[in-house]
């Protein structure tokens, strides 16, 4: 895989940032992909480019310039993705849309733009990084919940698609990790979040990265459509 290119969409912090460190680490070619066109620090990237997953055109520039610049992509990781959490009677539309524009729609898109070439190659790997909540549900996110559940049943109709070319499409599904997003929450939150998880902790953003790196290395080659939960025993597989 060292000759093609491994693209992680928001990969300049939390999540994103520690799966981009861990492939640089482990020999790939990162390029990130994020709305402000920069990466993580002291990382090794091959290169970053400005993408906004929530536009289409901005995805099919942001792909162009990755192949033009880089080279072919060979890894997908649609890490990319935001929350806009409300009660859904006190939900915009405006919310609504933005957060399934970006965290499923704009998956979807990726897949699409990378899909072709991958086809070329025989060969591929598409990593689509859901959530626990996608399929527990939780108050307050019914958008969030619905774009990362879409995530799941996307991923295994991809899986049936591009499988017999050799790619493998899969989804992680992380818990609570510890990030700056949740590092906002108030301790009475917090500690809620911590009583449901039987493992009693959050996960380190690192070890969500570490199976996203065995879902797109050579050991993995015979898993597709998977989902494997990242989350503390808190979703018990589901």
């Amino acid at each position: 895989m060292s000759a093609e290119v491994t693209v992680v969409t928001g990969g300049n912090r939390g999540i994103g940032a520690a799966i981009a460190r861990r492939l640089v680490e482990a020999g790939h070619r990162v390029v990130v992909a994020s709305r402000t066109g920069t990466g993580p620090d002291a990382c090794a990237l091959t290169g970053t480019v400005s993408m906004d997953v929530s536009s289409a055109s901005s995805i099919a520039d942001g792909l162009a310039e990755i192949e033009d610049t880089y080279g072919p992509v060979g890894v997908l990781v649609a890490n990319a993705g935001i929350t806009k959490d409300n009660l859904v009677m006190r939900m915009s539309d405006e919310d609504i849309d933005a957060v399934v524009q970006t965290n499923l729609s704009g998956s979807i898109r990726l897949c699409r733009g990378v899909a072709r070439g991958m086809i070329r190659a025989k060969t591929g790997r598409i990593v689509l990084i859901s959530s626990v909540v996608g399929l527990l549900g939780s108050a307050g996110q019914v958008n969030y919940a619905a774009s990362k559940a879409g995530l799941v049943g996307a991923a295994r109709s991809l899986a049936r698609e591009l499988g017999s070319r050799g790619i493998t499409v899969n989804v992680v599904a992380p818990g609570f990790v510890e990030t700056d997003m949740t590092a906002e929450l108030d301790e009475g939150r917090r500690d809620e979040i911590l009583g449901a998880i039987p493992l009693g902790r959050y996960a380190a953003a690192d070890e969500v990265a570490a199976v996203v790196e065995f879902l797109v290395g050579p050991d993995a080659g015979y898993i597709t459509g998977s989902v494997i939960p990242v989350d503390g025993g808190l979703g018990m597989g589901h």
